[in-house]
C-alpha cells in the first residue's frame, strides 16, 4: 500500500504552526487548503519536478500557489519551528544522542546559478552549492547550511555548532552543546580545535597528511548517511531554485520529514 505524502501525524504537528490567513469576504474561487498546498510542495521536493508540472489531479492548485505558500511559510519561520518540535519529541523518546555530533558536506549542481552558488572545484567549475550538515550521534539532522560549492568545509564548523537549536523534551534546561565533535580531514584546523575546546567540546578532526585508519570513521559515517537521505529528495540532489530562501525551505522541510521518519521508526 502506498504511503501518503503527508501523514496525519505529521500534519497534526505542522498545522498549528502555520500562520493564520485572513478570511475572505468577497467572491471568487476559494483558496487552496493549506494541507493540499503542502502536499504539492512535498511532491515537488520528493520528485524534483518543475512547479508548472505539478499534476492538477492532486488538487494542490497551481505550482505557483504552492511556491508562494512555501515562500511565505519559510519567511514566517514555519519549518524551523516544525523541526524544533520534532527534535524535542525525538529527545523525549530517547531517539536523540547529543553526546557527540558529526559534520560533513555534500555538493550539488546548481542549474542556472543563483544565490549562494559558486564554481564547483569537483565539477569542472560549474555553478554549484554545498550542503553543510551536522547530525547527532545517530544521524538525526540538527542543522544544515547552504553555501556556494567553492566554500571550504572548515569555515562552517563553528557556525554549524553554534546554530544547533536548544533541544528540550527532558526535565531541566534544553540541551544544545555536544560533548564531542567528529569531522574528516577537510575540517582539519587548529584554530577551530581551540574554539571547540573553548565551548567545552572535544574535537576529533582528522588530520591531513596522516595515514588512514584513525578509527574516526565509525563515528563520522552517520553524517554521510544523512546527506544521502537529504539527496534522496530529488529537488535537493540538483538545485533548480535560483533563490536561496526557496532552496533552504526545501532543505529544512526535508530535515523535518527525516526527523519524523526517525521518530515513528
Amino acid at each position: 500500500m502506498a504511503k501518503p505524502l503527508l501523514p496525519d501525524e505529521l500534519w497534526n504537528i505542522i498545522q498549528p504552526l502555520l500562520p493564520k490567513r485572513n478570511p475572505r469576504f468577497w467572491g471568487g474561487r476559494p483558496p487552496i487548503p493549506d494541507r493540499a498546498a503542502l502536499t504539492g510542495i512535498i511532491f515537488v521536493l520528493k520528485t524534483g519536478i518543475a512547479w508548472e508540472d505539478l499534476p492538477q489531479e492532486m488538487g494542490c492548485g497551481s505550482g505557483m500557489t504552492c511556491w508562494r505558500r512555501l515562500r511565505d511559510w519559510q519567511q514566517a519561520g514555519v519549518w524551523d519551528k516544525v523541526k524544533q518540535v520534532l527534535l524535542n519529541h525525538l529527545r523525549e523518546a530517547d531517539k536523540l544522542d547529543l553526546t557527540r555530533v558529526a559534520i560533513d558536506s555534500g555538493s550539488v549542481r546548481a542549474v542556472g546559478g543563483g544565490e549562494k552558488t559558486g564554481p564547483n572545484p569537483t565539477d569542472r567549475a560549474k555553478p554549484g552549492s554545498k550542503h553543510h550538515v551536522i547530525t547527532d550521534a545517530e544521524g538525526v539532522p540538527l542543522q544544515v547550511h547552504l553555501t556556494g560549492a567553492n566554500q571550504h568545509d572548515s569555515t562552517e564548523t563553528l557556525p554549524l555548532i553554534d546554530d544547533i537549536p536548544p533541544i528540550a523534551g527532558k526535565p531541566g534546561r534544553p540541551k544544545k552543546r555536544p560533548k564531542e565533535a567528529y569531522a574528516d580531514r577537510a575540517y582539519d584546523s587548529e584554530p577551530h580545535r581551540k574554539e571547540l575546546r573553548k565551548r567545552g567540546i572535544t574535537p576529533h578532526l582528522a588530520r591531513r597528511n596522516t595515514s588512514h585508519g584513525s578509527g574516526l570513521g565509525k563515528f563520522r559515517w552517520v553524517a554521510e548517511r544523512t546527506i544521502s537521505w537529504l539527496h534522496g529528495f530529488k529537488r535537493l540532489r540538483t538545485r533548480y531554485d535560483r533563490r536561496s530562501n526557496i532552496h533552504e525551505a526545501f532543505i529544512t522541510l526535508a530535515e523535518c520529514i527525516i526527523c519524523f521518519r526517525l521518530l515513528i521508526a
